[in-house]
């Protein structure tokens, strides 16, 4: 049997698809993409904002109306956090949260055995452990994304992922170990650690995130280590330190900002001022050489007035983020900030995002020119016709003219800029 996958959001999700992927390889499922003829069609979903869910509806329907003989599986953060409004989505045939992924195989057995439509969401519970499958590599990819925490203990006024992935909880170092020796087994050097709440690693075993990072960093033939997405809190100096002492570990920190307004910091109930933000930023660039600084920025939260904005707008630029991601506040159904009063409107909130945007793409062109005429170290991951195109260890888009199907690390000095790519050349 042929079994496709389509993945919404973030990188945990990119991951937990390839584990499902890897469950159905185990059980003799051949894996194809989803474009093609499948038996099923498993659709990995993302509940972030409402726009999230109504795409995975969308995509739901469409799979259904194109391959009508076929399973549909919904699975991921949408049916774990809402598994009514999920279950009422008849186009899927089989409906699980993310609580069950590792479960894939033995669902679609049960339907293709005649149980009937099956929806099956199994509450996540305070004190459960870290769980699901191991991988072992990443499809048509030369860096792996490995997932090593799950869940949030924050409740951000705006966010519904703590309802959708539950408590903290964080992968034993062992497994971890198990799972980069395999990864690096099969050719794999770059390794990406991500989480619903990275920073919180460990926080539930006694370990820290410096301490995933040191034990994937342990293989010879792991040359980088990076982080996904992360938190301001728990990025401590001993962290840093640690961090900073490891040869492997890429300088690229996506630190989610939000709002660069304390009084809208306070409402949206982030644990941090745009001043203790602000030292970590100017700590990590003192620490690691040629370091980037990313983030998210969220504009139009409920009574943001223009000052407030302004006030974001001025501290984004203060801290000079290499690139930003800009989007307007989603009203989430289930938060405290769905019910706040003075919400934004729409016409307001793009208005934002549009001046937010356009200053701090301003930003990131300078840092790509400033790129320029230095040799970095560049790992592929896409191949062109006369090029290849990849990532600096900071995480400087380039592409390498005259190279092909290269995927070893090059050294290539930058010798120009070209929308959002610097231009290298091997040296």
């Amino acid at each position: 049997m042929k079994a496709a996958f389509y993945t919404l959001g973030c990188k945990v999700n990119q991951y937990e698809s390839q584990a499902m992927a890897q469950r159905l390889e185990r059980n003799g499922f051949i894996i194809c993409d989803s474009d093609e003829n499948a038996d099923v069609y498993v659709i990995n979903s993302c509940t972030v904002t409402a726009e999230s869910d109504r795409k995975t509806r969308q995509t739901v329907r469409r799979f259904k109306k194109l391959h009508p003989e076929s399973i549909v599986v919904l699975t991921g953060c949408m049916p774990q956090a809402f598994p009514q409004v999920s279950a009422e989505l008849e186009s899927a045939d089989i409906v699980i949260g993310n609580k069950s992924n590792h479960l894939i195989y033995d669902y679609i057995m049960q339907y293709i055995n005649g149980s009937g439509r099956i929806v099956a969401v199994d509450e996540h519970k305070s004190g459960e452990p870290f769980g699901g499958d191991i991988i072992s590599g990443f499809r048509e990819r030369t860096r792996a994304n490995v997932k090593i925490e799950d869940g949030c203990n924050r409740f951000c006024s705006y966010c519904i992922i703590p309802y959708a992935r539950g408590r903290v909880r964080s992968k034993p170092l062992e497994t971890l170990k198990e799972e980069v020796a395999a990864l690096e087994k099969n050719g794999f050097c770059e390794i990406v650690l991500v989480g619903i709440n990275l920073s919180a690693y460990g926080t539930d075993i006694g370990s820290c995130l410096a301490e995933a990072v040191e034990a994937a960093a342990s293989f010879d033939g792991i040359k980088r280590v990076r982080l996904g997405s992360l938190e301001p809190d728990h990025i401590t100096d001993e962290v840093i330190a640690r961090l900073a002492a490891v040869p492997e570990f890429c300088p690229q920190f996506h630190i989610s900002l939000q709002s660069g307004c304390n009084k809208t910091l306070k409402k949206m109930n982030r644990h941090y001022s745009a001043e203790e933000y602000f030292a970590l930023c100017e700590k990590l660039r003192s620490t690691f050489e040629n370091a980037t600084l990313t983030t998210d920025v969220m504009v139009g939260f409920p009574d943001e007035t223009q000052e407030d904005f302004e006030e974001s707008l001025a501290f984004v630029k203060k801290v000079g983020f290499e690139k930003v991601h800009v989007f307007p506040y989603s009203r989430r159904e289930g938060t405290p900030a769905a019910r706040m009063p003075e919400q934004i409107e729409n016409a307001e909130k793009s208005r934002r995002a549009a001046v937010m945007i356009e200053e701090t793409e301003k930003i990131r062109k300078a840092f790509l020119e400033s790129q320029v005429g230095k040799i970095l170290e560049v790992l592929p991951e896409e191949f062109h016709d006369g090029f290849v195109q990849g990532y600096t260890a900071n995480y400087t888009p380039v592409r390498i003219l005259g190279e092909e199907n290269s995927k070893e690390i090059i050294k290539a000095e930058i010798i120009s800029v070209e929308d959002d790519f610097c231009i290298g050349k091997k040296k």
